[in-house]
């Protein structure tokens, strides 16, 4: 089979080419995009699709670069297609934003292609990786431990989802795709294409420096592995179908474990219940990491093994404060039931209870409402009778029965301050607040902001976990203040 007929059967196995769609060709000038865009021109009525070139500049070759540039617009003009042609000082994003020149060149690539597609009402671009390609993928992220993910190589399709070194710009087209109709097609075959049709492609005397990592492994590793297995390529290709059959798998039990133990999430940060999480297997507990700091981080691609590892060992006997580490201003937050997955320093979002500001100081109404200033929250009083059985068996940790009698004729309620000192319900003497919140789990996060209710210079009730005990309703009770919180 030769490569159009492999690049055809391919296209149609995977529904790269959906019939009516504009397909935007990154065209280099070199061999692989020379051997997709003539390609693509050959199928074009048969898929019945319009083709847009796309060709950037990364300025880092001089006049060179210059020239690859207009070669591609030469050729598109030749062939008759829309070309549009930018311009980007990778070497200066590289530079501002710290990134490796390849990292850098890839990044500025995709988002000038997003650009273009999104000029041309176009939801298809189309890249011109090849089998060796894959082959080199796999091997690259096997050396750098990224995983399941990474060892699955490149897909040949996949959405459009990055973060372009500005972190305030996110390019999030749901719709947008990513093909790659030469993924089933070795080097060799690409070069043997543009013989056959006389295409001259461009030569970038780049590829052959090896201080770019995937450039020795291209040059030096893989043609050492041969001399070991001479269809090492060939096996890590088929490594990659092997195991992404096996990541759609995990992918589905990740889907379902999701949906039962994250609490909350949003654009910061992901909240996790932590029992929860410890009982599902180590895989998945791996994976809802990975799948955590893909969703907070859509840049980092395939997260070292490395990093996941040690916050699963944590994560399984981390206790209440604990913080872990993770790569671009992530950390891991633990708390009593759960821990969250947000970005450092970020103000980790706060359970939805009726909370203060801290230092914040509130009268209570001991009949009627007490409304929270900013919030939708409001505080009840109201009087019931000692002997009722909801006295004793009320549910509702934001209800507290108090004895009325214990209470001094002005509540407030407040947040804790340095020194305070609370007798918890049912414990024989007071103890320091702060050392009695860190020993019930309180989540270090709202510490600060939970309402205490303060009758004279004591603690009657820390809102939503205890009363205190010289306030607890008795025996010898006779009037009850049921204070509650709500809407």
């Amino acid at each position: 089979m030769d490569a159009l007929d492999r690049i055809r059967t391919f296209s149609l196995k995977h529904d790269l080419l959906p019939r009516g769609e504009i397909v935007v060709v990154g065209v280099s000038g070199g061999p692989d995009s020379l051997c997709l865009l003539h390609a693509l021109l050959a199928l074009r009525s048969e898929f019945d699709c319009a083709l847009h070139v796309a060709h950037l500049n990364h300025q880092l070759r001089g006049a060179d670069a210059d020239a690859d540039a207009q070669f591609v617009d030469d050729l598109a003009a030749r062939w008759r297609l829309p070309c549009t042609l930018g311009a980007r000082d990778v070497a200066a994003l590289a530079r501002e934003h710290k990134l490796s020149i390849e990292e850098a060149a890839r990044q500025a690539r995709y988002r000038f292609l997003a650009e273009v597609a999104r000029a041309n009402h176009s939801q298809i671009i189309a890249v011109a990786h090849n089998a060796d390609d894959q082959a080199e993928s796999v091997l690259m992220h096997f050396l750098r431990g990224s995983g399941t993910d990474g060892l699955r190589g490149m897909r040949p399709i996949s959405d459009f989802g990055l973060r372009i070194l500005d972190s305030s710009l996110v390019l999030r087209h749901s719709s947008l795709r990513l093909i790659r109709p030469l993924l089933a097609v070795p080097r060799a075959d690409v070069e043997r294409y543009c013989r056959e049709h006389d295409l001259q492609p461009r030569f970038d005397l780049s590829n052959l420096d090896t201080t770019f990592f995937r450039n020795r492994l291209r040059h030096e590793l893989l043609p050492l592995l041969e001399t070991y297995n001479p269809n090492i390529r060939e096996v890590l290709r088929r490594t990659a179908e092997i195991v992404a059959a096996e990541v759609e798998l995990l992918r589905q039990a990740l889907e379902a474990a999701w949906r039962e133990i994250v609490v909350a999430e949003s654009e910061q940060q992901i909240e996790f219940k932590l029992p929860a999480w410890r009982n599902v297997p180590l895989a998945l507990q791996r994976a809802t990491l990975r799948e955590a700091v893909r969703r907070l981080r859509p840049s980092l691609r395939n997260i070292n093994f490395v990093h996941i590892e040690a916050a699963v060992s944590h994560l399984q006997s981390a206790q209440t404060g604990a913080q872990i580490t993770l790569p671009q201003q992530l950390t891991v937050d633990v708390s009593y039931r759960t821990f969250t997955v947000g970005a450092t320093g970020h103000d980790l979002e706060r359970p939805d209870w009726p909370l203060l500001a801290p230092g914040q100081t509130l009268p209570v109404n001991r009949t009627g409402f007490t409304p929270l200033p900013d919030s939708d929250w409001q505080l009840a009083a109201t009087h019931v009778e000692a002997w009722s059985d909801d006295v004793f068996t009320h549910p509702d940790p934001w209800t507290a029965h108090l004895d009325a009698a214990a209470l001094g004729a002005e509540l407030v309620l407040r947040t804790r301050t340095t020194g305070d000192m609370f007798h918890p319900q049912g414990m024989p003497a007071p103890l320091h607040l702060s050392d009695w919140m860190t020993n019930v789990k309180i989540p270090q996060r709202v510490r600060d902001r939970l309402p205490l209710l303060i009758s004279g210079e004591r603690i009657a009730w820390v809102a939503g976990f205890r009363i205190g005990q010289p306030f607890s309703v008795t025996s010898r009770t006779r009037r009850v203040l049921k204070l509650s919180f709500q809407r």
